[in-house]
C-alpha cells in the first residue's frame, strides 16, 4: 500500500534518499546494510531482517527485483553512495577510508550501469547526524572531491538526472567556511555534469539566520548555469512522542506495570489521580546508555514541546509550548506533558529545525523562493519519531487555506509545488500536470473538507515493530494511471503501481 504516503494523494514515489539502501550488495553484507538503515533511518533492524527479501547483488538486478513488484503508485529508484562505497571498499576503514583510485573508477562505472539501469538520482550523506547503528559516520560522509565528481560525471554519462546531497551545514554548521564550501563543491559538480543538484536546508536555532546564505550561494551558481535546487520543508522537522511509542515516562516502574494495556484501557488507568502521583514521583530507570541519552534529552527539551491533538497544528505559539504552560499553571514540566499525553490523548511535538522564531515565517520566506523544491516529506524514516508523509495534505490545508498567524501560498502554487515541480525535477515528462496524452495520476478533493487526522502509531512492521502513521480526510479519490486505488478514505485494492525506470 505504501501508506502514510498512500493516504496523502501521493501517485509516485522516489526512494533511496540520504545515501542509504539496498544496493548494490555481497551476499555477506545484507546484515551491514540493514544497519546502516537502522542508524541512519531508525528502522528497527529486525523487522527489516525479517522482512527483506533479497535476490540481487548489482543495482540493475536490484531495480528487476522492484519491476515484478505492483504497488498503489508508482516508485522510482536512486543509487545510494553509503550501498555503492560499501560494496567497492568492502567497509575497509569502517566504510570511509578514502578510496582508492581503482575503487574510484570502479565506483564510476557501476554509477553509469545504474543510471543505463534506471536510477533517477545519486544520494550521499554529508552530515554528522547520519550514522551507523554503532555511531560511525555513514560511508561516503567524507568522500573527496575526486571521487565525487567521479561518480557525478559518470552518473550523467549514463542517463542520470539528480545528484542528492544531505549536507554538511546539517550537523557541522558551526564552522561556515564547511557550508560554503560544501556549496562550492556542489555548484561546480552541477555545472560541470549538467546534473540537478539537490541540498536540505533547514533553519538552525543556534543560527537561524544561516539558511538566507545558503540559499543565496546556489543562486548565484543557478545564476551562472549550474542547476542547484534547495531542498525544504514546509513545516517544522521535528519528533513526535506518545504513550505508544518514545515518551518521557518510559522505565518508571508505576508506568511499566500498565505499559502493556492497550491505549485505550492506559489511558483510564494512567488518568486516575493516584496513577499519576505515583508516576510523576518516580525516576525513570533506563535499560542502556542510548536510552538513558534520549531521556536526558527529553527531559532537557520538554519546555519546548507543544500538543497535537484534535486537528493537529504545527504553528503553535510560544505560549503554547510545555514551558510556557507550566510557567502559566504552576506545575511541572512533567506534569504538564503528563496531563497532554494522558488527559488530552495528544501527542508532544518537539520541532528541532525550522522553528527558531515559534512561527511559520521561515519557511513561508524559503517557500517564496520559486526553485527551491519542497522535500523531507518522509513516509518511513525513523518510523516511530517522525511522520511527514501528511506533508502534501499539509501544503494543501495549512498554507493555501487555515494559515493565520502570518502570510499563506496561492493554492495554485501549493498544488504546483507537489506535483508538476517535483516531476520535473526528476525528468518525468509523462505526468505532473493535467494534460492531454499524460498519465492519469490525479486526485479528486474536496477542499473544504481536506484535513489532517492526529498521528497514531501501529504495530504493523515485521516483527512486530512499531511506526507512526497519519491519516487524512477529504480525498474522495486518488488515481492512479487512470485506476482509482483509494476512495473516501479505503483502499479500493487497485494495484497500478509499477518501478519507473529513468
Amino acid at each position: 500500500m505504501l501508506d502514510p504516503s498512500f493516504s496523502h494523494g501521493v501517485t509516485t514515489v522516489v526512494m533511496g534518499n540520504c545515501g542509504v539502501g539496498f544496493a548494490p550488495v555481497r551476499l555477506e553484507n545484507h546484515g551491514t546494510l540493514i544497519e546502516l538503515m537502522e542508524g541512519v533511518e531508525d528502522i528497527p533492524g529486525t523487522a527489516l531482517t525479517e522482512g527483506m527479501t533479497w535476490g540481487w547483488e548489482s543495482f540493475p538486478q536490484y531495480l528487476d527485483a522492484l519491476d515484478k513488484r505492483r504497488w498503489t503508485m508508482d516508485v522510482a529508484a536512486q543509487l545510494p553512495h553509503g550501498a555503492l562505497r560499501h560494496y567497492l571498499t568492502r567497509g575497509r576503514g569502517d566504510g570511509n577510508a578514502e578510496a582508492t583510485a581503482d575503487e574510484i573508477a570502479e565506483m564510476a562505472r557501476l554509477a553509469r550501469e545504474a543510471a543505463k539501469a534506471g536510477a533517477l538520482g545519486f544520494s550521499t550523506s554529508r552530515t554528522l547526524g547520519h550514522h551507523t547503528r554503532d555511531g560511525r559516520p555513514v560511508p561516503g560522509t567524507f568522500a573527496h572531491g575526486e571521487e565525487l565528481f567521479a561518480i557525478g560525471k559518470a552518473f550523467a554519462e549514463g542517463g542520470g538526472r539528480v545528484f542528492e546531497v544531505a549536507g554538511a551545514g546539517i550537523d557541522r554548521g558551526d564552522d561556515p567556511a564547511i557550508v560554503k564550501t560544501e556549496l562550492d563543491w556542489l555548484g561546480a559538480l552541477a555545472a560541470e555534469t549538467g546534473l540537478t543538484a539537490t541540498f536540505i536546508v533547514l533553519q538552525h536555532d543556534a543560527d537561524p539566520t544561516r539558511w538566507r546564505a545558503e540559499m543565496d550561494r546556489m543562486r548565484d551558481w543557478r545564476a551562472r548555469g549550474a542547476k542547484v535546487i534547495p531542498l525544504v520543508a514546509a513545516r517544522p522537522f521535528g519528533v513526535l512522542w506518545g504513550w505508544d511509542v518514545r515518551h518521557p515516562f518510559v522505565g518508571r516502574p508505576s508506568y511499566e506495570a500498565v505499559a502493556s494495556l492497550p491505549l485505550a484501557k492506559r489511558l483510564v488507568v494512567l488518568r486516575k489521580p493516584e496513577i499519576r502521583a505515583a508516576i510523576l514521583g518516580e525516576t525513570t530507570v533506563y535499560p542502556n546508555a542510548a536510552e538513558s541519552a534520549l531521556g536526558v534529552f527529553m527531559m532537557a527539551t520538554l519546555d519546548r514541546c507543544t500538543v497535537l491533538v484534535g486537528r493537529p497544528d504545527y504553528e503553535t505559539p510560544p505560549e503554547g509550548m510545555l514551558g510556557a504552560k507550566a510557567a502559566r499553571e504552576g506545575k511541572s514540566l512533567e506534569a504538564v506533558a503528563y496531563d497532554a499525553l494522558a488527559q488530552d490523548g495528544g501527542m508532544l511535538l518537539l520541532s528541532l529545525f525550522n522553528y527558531a522564531d515559534a512561527n511559520h515565517d521561515t519557511l513561508h520566506e524559503q517557500l517564496l523562493d520559486r526553485d527551491a523544491v519542497v522535500g523531507l516529506s518522509d513516509g518511513g524514516a525513523r518510523c516511530n519519531a517522525i511522520c511527514d508523509a501528511s506533508i502534501p495534505t499539509y501544503m494543501l490545508t495549512h498554507w493555501a487555506r487555515d494559515r493565520h498567524r502570518g502570510d499563506r501560498l496561492a493554492l495554485a502554487e501549493c498544488i504546483r509545488r507537489i506535483t508538476s515541480q517535483t516531476t520535473d525535477l526528476y525528468g518525468f515528462d509523462d505526468r505532473g500536470r493535467v494534460e492531454l496524452g499524460k498519465r492519469a495520476d490525479l486526485n479528486v478533493i474536496d477542499f473544504e473538507r481536506l484535513d489532517l487526522t492526529l498521528p497514531y502509531a501501529v504495530n504493523d512492521l515485521p516483527a512486530g515493530g512499531t511506526r507512526l502513521v497519519q491519516g487524512s480526510v477529504g480525498y474522495d479519490a486518488t488515481i492512479v494511471a487512470g485506476e482509482v486505488t483509494r476512495r473516501h478514505g479505503k483502499d479500493t485494492g487497485a494495484r497500478p503501481g509499477r518501478l519507473v525506470r529513468g
